[in-house]
């Protein structure tokens, strides 16, 4: 009974994609076939409150990402697209008050760490592409920033990534 379910299951999925094949796609469907070489430029941190190795982080996983997860080659010269931009915000602000109980300034409860990211991306065939934006990614701590500064880092960087990859390749 199982077996005879998985199949009628697998049966709807294989027709509707012969029916519709302009319905699924694969992750880098969109990226054109003319498009097989990009630049990465170095992300720059451009934020008041600086740390050190952000842009370094950063630009290696936007790399990795695009490596890992498209057919494009990256070159340090002339590509057939261009990715440039810098990190514009990095900001820790309190979100929570919490009161002590010795009669000294309150401390934050929780926190917010914020990174901005400006990005440009730009293909000379096909202008519809390119773009010019701001992605901001935030993530809730508690306790002394320290301690989990970079591996919030890692998860924010994770995701403005994903946000950029997607605007870039899957035109979302």
């Amino acid at each position: 009974m199982k077996n005879k379910r998985l199949f009628g299951v697998l049966l709807t999925i294989s027709v509707f994609i012969l029916i519709c094949p302009g319905c699924y796609t694969l992750k880098s469907a969109s990226i054109p076939p003319e498009l097989k070489t990009i630049n990465i430029g170095f992300f720059e941190n451009n934020a008041q409150l600086v740390v050190s190795n952000l842009s370094q982080q950063f630009t290696e996983a936007l790399k990795e990402r695009i490596r890992s997860t498209t057919r494009l080659s990256i070159v340090t010269g002339e590509g057939d697209a261009r990715m440039t931009g810098a990190i514009t915000d990095y900001r820790i602000a309190p979100i929570s008050i919490q009161a002590t109980n010795n009669n000294v300034a309150p401390i934050a409860g929780a926190s917010v760490l914020s990174i901005t990211v400006n990005v440009k991306f730009v293909y000379d065939a096909n202008k519809k592409l390119d773009f010019d934006q701001s992605f901001t990614k935030t993530m809730n701590f508690t306790g002394d920033i320290s301690s989990q500064e970079q591996s919030l880092i890692l998860a924010i960087n994770k995701q403005l990534i994903d946000d950029i990859f997607n605007k870039a390749f899957n035109n979302w």
